[in-house]
């Protein structure tokens, strides 16, 4: 027998998740800075201890950011909620579209990292694919460079990317906001 939810229930439930699977727009900078710390972090210690069922972890922040933004990520919660505040609250607000497809990629390296470390057993190309996550998550810690915003750029030049989110990219204006603006996106 078929179970159907009454519609008092499915309006709740829609509700209720409505604005969950969301990718903020813009992003604070400094957040995404401070979750890319947390993955370089993450991915050194990985290397380091051949712990690498803590790449599972590693997956997981990534699929969060990808579908919630840092509402189910807990480096992105960690940077939103606790790290921005009790460092000035400080906001440099980008483009969300670029920084979901950042999150992608990571998601897609991870999955491949896990691939390589269970189904394959090949531990040397599968640190290499960490290695390569921990580098471009460095280069975004410490000096805000996004390879995937980048290459986001080169998809939106070749027309790949659908006009519509190419035009709320060049729609934001990057200075709209006063800079004690408060946002906790990531």
């Amino acid at each position: 027998m078929k179970r159907h939810l009454n519609p008092s229930r499915l309006t709740i439930i829609t509700r209720a998740s409505r604005g969950l699977f969301s990718f903020p727009h813009p992003v604070n900078e400094v957040s995404a800075r401070w979750v890319a710390g947390m993955v370089m972090i993450l991915s050194i210690t990985i290397i380091v201890t051949d712990l690498y069922w803590l790449g599972f972890l590693l997956a997981y922040g990534f699929l969060a950011r990808v579908l919630t933004g840092p509402k189910l990520s807990p480096m992105g919660l960690i940077a939103t909620q606790i790290l921005v505040p009790r460092f000035g609250n400080i906001q440099r607000l980008v483009a969300g579209p670029p920084k979901r497809f950042a999150q992608l990629i990571g998601l897609f390296l991870s999955i491949i990292f896990l691939v390589l470390i269970y189904l394959w057993e090949l531990s040397g190309p599968a640190e290499i694919i960490l290695a390569t996550i921990g580098t471009f998550a460095a280069l975004e810690c410490f000096l805000g460079f996004c390879a995937g915003c980048l290459i986001f750029g080169c998809i939106i030049k070749f027309g790949l990317v659908p006009k519509s989110t190419c035009k709320r990219c060049a729609d934001f204006r990057f200075n709209n906001q006063p800079p004690d603006h408060k946002t906790n996106q990531a």
